[in-house]
């Protein structure tokens, strides 16, 4: 009887765990495969154990209260612990399986994300990658709150997690045929000073201020965005001119360059876990490190 009481409690979790992810019981319930009075259910199944609303529905959609936030929080670190049991269980077995959760920034995830996806499900079958894409303040936010299990950052460090360089991107300017820096071989930052330029915008540490801010330059910034295909066509339409990490640009119209920046500057992108991450966490960051280390040997 306990078990069965333990394991609907744990049902109900993840339940609200999703309507608070999607903001919405229709989403929840799809997603979960459920009747969405089955899920308005539960909800109210733990409002009436908890004894206190955890839901605020209004036109607009569904929010948690500052109680369902904070009753969220506590929720996810039993699912987690959950999670981790079943994953030593397996491991003990010496089968690796389970769910691991991955914040990705948009670079990663069409860059590093379907190779390091193809090798997990070629020789790890029983391991469910789930990616979250967002900026490094969001990614931090979902890792510090048990929404993610490991995340891409650019070298926030903190005590609530562990963080491991992995890679050292090279940030480079981008200019179009019209610019007078077009044909030279390399940058120096100083250059910029009241050029036009497109800035990327994101929350958290945003790498080009802070090396713009390193060298007191200041360029004419006319606008701010925070996807790369539209600062390159901003670029392409000699708009302005930009400064990109080596990863996002991959590919550029002949008529754009990407060309280094004579202070040689980078961006850190590193991989940040939990304190203590389950076995196949530590199975992702293990296959992701062995990936980049054959790619860096390749060159």
């Amino acid at each position: 009887m306990y078990v069965e009481v333990l394991l609907m409690s744990l049902v109900k979790y993840e339940i609200l765990t999703k309507v608070a992810e999607v903001a919405s019981f229709t989403k929840a319930a799809d997603a979960l495969g459920l009747t969405q009075s089955a899920v308005s259910h539960a909800v109210s199944s733990l409002e009436k154990d908890f004894g206190f609303a955890l839901i605020h529905r209004s036109r607009v959609g569904v929010t948690l209260t500052s109680e369902g936030q904070t009753m969220l929080r506590a929720m996810r670190q039993v699912l987690d612990a959950q999670e981790l049991l079943q994953q030593e269980a397996a491991h003990i077995h010496g089968v690796t399986r389970g769910n691991v959760r991955i914040g990705v920034i948009s670079s990663i995830s069409s860059n590093w994300m379907p190779e390091i996806i193809r090798i997990m499900d070629n020789q790890f079958p029983g391991i469910q990658v789930e990616l979250r894409e967002g900026d490094y303040y969001e990614i931090e936010q979902w890792l510090l709150s048990g929404e993610i299990e490991a995340g891409f950052l650019n070298g926030q460090k903190s005590e609530q997690y562990q963080y491991t360089e992995l890679q050292q991107d090279p940030l480079l300017c981008i200019v179009s045929d019209q610019s007078p820096l077009f044909n030279k071989s390399e940058i120096d930052i100083v250059d910029l000073e009241d050029m036009p330029f497109i800035m990327t915008s994101y929350k958290g540490t945003n790498d080009v201020k802070v090396l713009l801010e390193q060298y007191h330059v200041k360029p004419n910034i006319r606008f701010e965005l925070s996807e790369e295909v539209g600062i390159v066509s901003m670029i392409s339409h000699q708009l302005g001119i930009s400064i990109l990490p080596q990863l996002v640009i991959q590919t550029l119209p002949p008529t754009l360059r990407a060309i280094p920046l004579k202070q040689g500057a980078y961006r850190t992108i590193g991989i940040a876990m939990k304190h203590n991450a389950s076995p196949v966490t530590k199975k992702f960051a293990e296959i992701l490190s062995a990936w980049l280390m054959e790619q860096k040997n390749a060159l």
